[in-house]
């Protein structure tokens, strides 16, 4: 079982010739409303990756509170710990150029109120609990502390920031997830020193039984656990946007990992459902089903060498 903690937002995605620079107006020709939030992405992505996910957080009591719940319902994750509360539901206002990179902007709203406290009761020995960094850093890691009373691993995305807060958590989960720059922000807060090299970073974040994942985007992603580190390079695919593919990846990864998948094969269900998640549109209408996934991960080679 997964329970995955984290923010729930409605997306207002805007495509556009280019992104804009700082001061500057650029028009698209329209605008779509998509379910997201990084916590309900990865655990749509979970469900539709084929594992049992439970979503613990808040929506607002406003109209935009069933939008953000609609695809989550569908897939069959379990929402009774969903709560409603007072006040507004997460935004994020998505600019997606013709490459497909974007630029995001987030408005809280309920999200900020979200507390571990909601946790009690919902976390057992062998689930696995996913977080990400949307929500407070303090929430964050009183759910790290409550995850290891109850003996439930941990899978902690950086997203969408590796900050000296989250650093001090790395050392009490089971899997850190991570891209470049984030990955990077936590190797030299965890005194690793400045480096480039994402290899050195994957190393400093990783343990004996700590597997460490950094994602290079086009580039694949570089893994370690302990003596043992993987280098997979990514699918080649027709890139439309790619909002939400780090989250499909975590999606993804954490339902392999949660059936009990080793980590090669998770590491290339977890390209692969990134890779699938930029040839469309948006964070969930994006996230790829188990068959999608099981087919491209086939294709992917993930290559094991000494770690130096």
């Amino acid at each position: 079982m997964i329970t995955v903690f984290g923010s729930i937002n409605l997306d207002l995605v805007v495509v556009l010739p280019r992104l804009p620079a700082p001061g500057e107006t650029v028009v698209g020709p329209d605008h779509q409303l998509f379910a997201g939030g990084k916590g309900a992405n990865q655990a749509l992505a979970a469900a539709r990756a084929g594992a049992r996910v439970r979503m613990v957080g808040a929506v607002g009591r406003d109209v935009h509170a069933a939008a953000a719940l609609v695809n989550l319902e569908r897939a069959g994750v379990d929402l009774s710990d969903v709560r409603h509360l007072d006040g507004t539901t997460g935004i994020a206002m998505i600019g997606v150029d013709e490459a497909g990179e974007n630029l995001i902007m987030c408005a809280s709203g309920v999200n900020a109120r979200v507390s571990a406290d909601w946790l009690e009761g919902r976390l057992a020995r062998g689930d696995l609990l996913v977080l990400q960094r949307e929500l407070s850093p303090e929430p964050i890691a009183e759910a790290v502390a409550r995850a290891r009373l109850c003996g439930t691993r941990v899978l902690l995305n950086a997203a969408p920031s590796g900050d000296a807060a989250l650093a001090r958590l790395v050392e009490g989960v089971d899997v850190i997830v991570a891209n470049a720059s984030e990955a990077a922000e936590l190797a030299l807060a965890l005194g690793a020193g400045e480096t480039p090299v994402a290899d050195l970073h994957c190393a400093a974040l990783s343990g004996p039984d700590r597997l460490a994942v950094v994602t290079l985007g086009a580039r694949g992603l570089v893994a370690q656990m302990g003596g043992k580190r993987w280098h997979v390079a990514a699918p080649e695919v027709e890139v439309v946007d790619t909002t939400g593919a780090g989250d499909a990846f975590v999606g993804a990864l954490a339902a392999a990992l949660d059936r009990g998948a080793d980590v090669e094969r998770a590491l290339a269900e977890g390209t692969a459902a990134g890779a699938l998640a930029c040839t469309a549109t948006g964070a969930q209408s994006s996230s790829p089903d188990t068959a999608s996934i099981a087919a491209l991960a086939e294709r992917i080679t993930v290559t094991l060498v000494t770690a130096g």
